[in-house]
């Protein structure tokens, strides 16, 4: 098979006084993502869906949120590790689309800086990677401003 597509989901809960990464961009906002690593929603969907166009389970599987060695770790890292695993068996990112859910802050000014840091961590040209941005219209908890959530979809290219 030459083309796999995986699609990836993540939420992860705001806090006040957290720093808040997303797309490995640090946002400025009073409140930031709770998780056992940077809390980075965005990195993590894409993970997630990298590993699932590939059968290798989700970031979980590969990343535990039960290993000490990964608390507080840059997701950064984990997209770049996640890129090795995909390359080990032969594949390559031919383009991602991913939509973030947040009702505050408006990020749309930090999409080009987060496409050139994922694309740096993915060795890929920006263009292949597409970040779209989404509130909720104040409805649940992303529209409640307690949490964030992050959806990709992504297709994988056999070398």
């Amino acid at each position: 098979m030459d083309f796999r597509i995986g699609f990836g989901y993540d939420v992860h809960q705001l806090q006040q006084g957290l720093p808040f990464w997303l797309g490995g961009v640090q946002i400025e906002h009073t409140k930031g993502s709770l998780g056992h690593s940077d809390g980075d929603a965005l990195i993590h969907a894409i993970c997630d869906a990298m590993l699932g166009a590939a059968n290798l389970g989700d970031i979980g599987v590969h990343f535990p949120d039960t290993d000490p060695s990964l608390k507080g770790i840059d997701s950064k890292i984990l997209l770049r590790k996640t890129m090795d695993i995909i390359a080990q068996i032969g594949y390559t990112i031919g383009n991602i689309d991913s939509t973030i859910c947040l009702q505050r802050p408006k990020v749309k000014d930090y999409i080009p800086k987060m496409q050139a840091e994922l694309a740096k961590a993915l060795d890929v040209e920006p263009q292949q990677i597409s970040i779209k941005a989404t509130t909720t219209e104040k409805l649940g908890f992303v529209g409640r401003e307690e949490g964030v959530t992050a959806y990709a979809v992504v297709l994988l290219r056999k070398n």
